[in-house]
């Protein structure tokens, strides 16, 4: 089987700051990847070079079996992108925003229609498909721009943090969607703080620290060496385990003076 991404000898820099240092990566069809770090790792930095929003950096990658430099908007095309944050046009209604959206993607206006509702109604929002946005909540928010990003019914979904402001059980309808665009056959590259999420819906897990990637493989594999739940196994890569410690050092300052 031939990666459907391929990223090799990528590196990103922000004047002397080094965010990227050596990316090398293959992703397959159908592979739902864990691709985790502590803050700073470089995580959003390649989010926003697959998606084309940083165009500047050294190395190759390469999508669909082309260059991502000569074929961005040919890329995005078959990309979905739900950021952390939803930065919608809050004075639009769901079905207002969603319908700009579509035309983005040249669908029609029957199939954006019958999508959003579709769509809308499993997140059980299709009553408020035309109340303004400026009223929702954050997860009311976050729905919507998850519809958005899969609305093109896109062969690569891309999410950062997708689950934020969500409640429980659109937390447990998303987990579940993940599965469902894996058995179709979709590749999701899902960045995530949520270590107990991330080991329950990946296929395979790459964990990134300053820069470069420090480990690669299934849950399984990452456990061979020891039973550490994938938190533990996150801290001790890029910390050391020392988070027991500091906690207990942050408890005692809190009385430090007194």
């Amino acid at each position: 089987m031939q990666p459907i991404i391929t990223i090799r000898h990528l590196a990103k820099n922000y004047g002397e700051k080094v965010v990227l240092k050596d990316i090398n990566l293959d992703i397959f069809p159908g592979q739902i990847i864990g691709y985790i770090g502590p803050n700073g790792a470089g995580k959003s930095t390649t989010v926003k070079i697959l998606t084309g929003i940083i165009q500047e950096y050294s190395g190759e990658v390469m999508v669909f079996g082309t260059n991502l430099r000569d074929s961005i908007l040919e890329v995005k095309s078959k990309v979905g992108y739900i950021p952390e944050l939803a930065e919608l046009y809050d004075l639009l209604t769901p079905r207002e925003y969603l319908n700009f959206i579509g035309k983005l993607y040249h669908l029609s206006d029957d199939v954006i229609e019958d999508r959003s509702r579709k769509m809308l109604n499993s997140f059980s929002l299709l009553e408020n498909m035309d109340q303004r946005m400026d009223s929702f909540s954050k997860g009311m928010k976050q729905k919507v721009l998850i519809t958005s990003g899969l609305l093109h019914n896109p062969s690569i979904v891309i999410m950062d943090e997708p689950l934020s402001g969500l409640d429980a059980n659109a937390v447990i309808l998303v987990k579940e969607l993940l599965q469902a665009l894996k058995q179709e056959g979709k590749t999701i590259f899902y960045c995530s703080h949520m270590m107990d999420v991330v080991e329950k819906v990946s296929d395979r897990i790459v964990l990134i620290n300053n820069g470069n990637i420090i480990a690669d493989g299934t849950i399984g594999e990452l456990r061979e060496q020891s039973a550490d739940t994938l938190e533990q196994i996150f801290s001790r890569l890029t910390s050391g385990g020392n988070q027991i410690q500091a906690a207990d050092d942050l408890a005692a300052a809190m009385n430090a003076g007194g």
